[in-house]
């Protein structure tokens, strides 16, 4: 795995009613809006964080 390997996720569900480490979890990606597109470094922290809520986001691969 090299330093500059990144990860593009989208989120497909909302974090509406959800638990509110699940909504951390989606502000820490960067998430703002549904069906939002983001790339973020591939780091265990993040990894992590995907894991937490992978019902909810969809990794795009690339």
């Amino acid at each position: 795995m090299s330093k500059d390997q990144n990860i593009t996720i989208k989120l497909v569900k909302s974090g509406i009613g959800r638990m509110k480490n699940h909504k951390l979890c989606i502000k820490g990606l960067g998430f703002k809006k549904l069906n939002q597109v983001v790339t973020v470094v591939d780091t265990p922290s993040n990894r992590g964080m995907i894991n937490k809520i992978s019902d909810m986001v969809e990794i795009i691969e690339s």
